[in-house]
């Protein structure tokens, strides 16, 4: 396999240090050219001395005279802020991962496409709020387009005999979360550090929420559809609580094809760095008969109706599943910062999609000016919801 030339778009999150652990795993397949980090200096600078990139950007600039100081001596180039974060994500290179949490990854990851080559995308925020925007720039510089996320690289694994006219539905499994058993008198009552315990990934604190909440299916279910061209009742959601079923792919002939691994997403981030061929990962081998039995459960859309919700904007399109987006991430801010009650998220964005329309939106401008009306909305909601 050629060495690939490689940018990581969010590399201290937790995506990003898996897949720069995999990256150390296989040093003769891979140089790193630009590392983009957000605010945490320190980890920013141990993979710049560990990965000597040609670029190491940091995005909160208050924290770049912290990196620079903890790279003092090591003869590497730094910079802060957007307009470095762009710079450096403009850099041509065979590889990007596109690891920025939330809508703030849509600029860096356009910036990326521009130059072509392949963007492992796992920030589905973006291709939510942005999917028309996002895939017309993938198409206009014939970029590849590989999802990170585990469900939908499942799907797209399931689909690589590339016979995409023949699928009946596709099916997204879902853990499920901390709290698939909780009643919702029980729901209430629950804390930041409880949603923050997921039972069987290791994420960080926004998908973990997102996970405990099912806004992740929901934003899931939206970013399907713009991947593989699909209508809402082609996607169905089951909660598998093993975590072993990741996607699975049912064709008109009847056949159903799965893929299957151990939990850990450094089996999806693998395939997207290698792809088309593999390289081998430490992950935990499957073993199916210690996991004994495999499970799976309707969702229940009344306790956890960010599935309903992200339906709903999918079918309104236009700029409402920006909206959706936009909303959610104010609302679990808002909740991991104890100003609001864990039911309250869903409350929150439902709230904001019914007060604000959901006009076209056909460029980066359009989507971005959505985004922060929504925000500001549910910014205000919550505030109320505080008092």
């Amino acid at each position: 396999m050629a060495v690939k030339r490689i940018t990581i778009l969010g590399s201290t999150g937790s995506v990003g240090t898996q897949t720069l652990d995999l990256v150390a795993e296989n040093p003769e397949f891979y140089e790193v050219c630009a590392l983009i980090g957000g605010r945490n200096a320190q980890l920013l600078a141990a993979q710049a001395k560990q990965f000597r990139p040609a670029i190491t950007v940091i995005s909160d600039v208050t924290q770049l005279p912290a990196l620079r100081e903890a790279l003092a001596g090591e003869n590497l180039a730094t910079a802060g802020g957007r307009d470095a974060v762009l710079e450096a994500a403009a850099r041509p290179v065979d590889w990007t991962m596109s690891a920025i949490t939330g809508v703030a990854g849509l600029e860096p990851t356009l910036a990326a496409i521009n130059h072509g080559g392949i963007i492992a995308f796992a920030c589905k925020e973006a291709l939510v709020s942005a999917g028309d925007v996002f895939l017309r720039a993938i198409e206009q510089a014939q970029a590849t387009l590989l999802p990170v996320d585990s469900e939908h690289n499942a799907i797209f694994q399931a689909m690589a005999d590339g016979n995409g006219k023949a699928v009946d539905k596709i099916i997204l499994t879902a853990s499920g979360g901390p709290f698939r058993n909780h009643s919702l008198d029980e729901m209430r009552g629950i804390t930041r550090e409880a949603a923050l315990r997921h039972p069987v990934w290791s994420m960080g604190a926004k998908i973990s929420i997102d996970s405990a909440t099912m806004f992740n299916k929901g934003l899931e279910i939206i970013e399907a559809a713009r991947l593989f061209g699909l209508r809402s009742e082609q996607i169905e959601v089951l909660v598998h609580p093993q975590s072993i079923i990741h996607g699975m792919v049912c064709y008109a002939d009847g056949s159903v094809l799965a893929q299957l691994g151990s939990p850990d997403m450094r089996i999806p981030i693998a395939h997207t760095l290698a792809w088309p061929t593999r390289i081998a990962t430490q992950a935990p081998r499957l073993d199916l008969a210690a996991a004994a039995r495999l499970e799976f459960f309707a969702p229940d859309e009344q306790r956890f109706p960010a599935l309903r919700l992200a339906r709903e904007a999918l079918a309104a399109g236009h700029g409402a599943p920006a909206v959706l987006n936009a909303a959610n991430e104010v609302a679990v801010a808002a909740f991991l910062e104890r100003k609001i009650g864990f039911l309250d998220i869903a409350g929150i964005v439902e709230s904001v999609m019914l007060r604000l329309a959901a006009p076209p939106v056909d460029d980066l401008a359009a989507v971005l000016a959505l985004d922060a009306e929504a925000r500001g909305l549910a910014a205000a909601l919550t505030t109320v919801k505080a008092a």
